[in-house]
């Protein structure tokens, strides 16, 4: 389920159950429901899709100090090769190499195929004529939502901005 702040603004996703105790506790309110119900001995609920939260929540905006990820960077790089453009085998790849004094920041680590990281080595991209195709920068927190959830439902993409949807 995806909730948004009370700005409406997308900040996070979380399971069914947990989505469904915020709206028991009037801590949320329905934006989308989807076609089922949850259903108790007492009660019954429409099957949440999207909630928002009924007080403000105060999010970090310091995305660069977000724990650098697999899944984050291939969601960030599209999940495909940022020197070939292949889509399978992906692997993250130091783009100054840390033998050569790179930081694993998000401005040094892209995606890369298998092939595309053994080819490159610890070499420099200028030295391996290798450079990644777009410059590795810090994700936004939409990211984030995109490698929470295995796929995007067509409910959440009118809160979610263009690049995640």
């Amino acid at each position: 389920m995806l909730v948004l702040n009370a700005t409406y603004e997308p900040i996070n996703v979380c399971s069914v159950r947990r989505a469904a105790v915020l709206l028991l506790k009037e801590r949320a309110e329905m934006v989308e429901e989807g076609d089922s119900l949850l259903r108790s001995e007492r009660t019954s609920l429409a099957r949440p899709v999207v909630v928002r939260l009924l007080t403000y929540v105060h999010v970090p905006r310091d995305t660069s100090r977000r724990k650098i990820t697999r899944r984050a960077v291939f969601a960030r790089d599209g999940w495909a090769c940022q020197y070939c453009g292949n889509r399978s085998n992906l692997t993250v790849d130091h783009v100054i190499p840390r033998s050569k004094g790179g930081a694993s920041t998000w401005e040094n680590i892209v995606a890369s195929c298998a092939p595309c990281n053994r080819r490159k080595g610890n070499l420099l991209p200028a030295q391996a004529q290798m450079h990644p195709q777009r410059k590795p920068k810090t994700p936004g927190p939409h990211v984030f939502i995109t490698v929470a959830a295995q796929r995007i439902p067509p409910a959440w993409r009118q809160w979610l901005p263009a690049e995640a949807a």
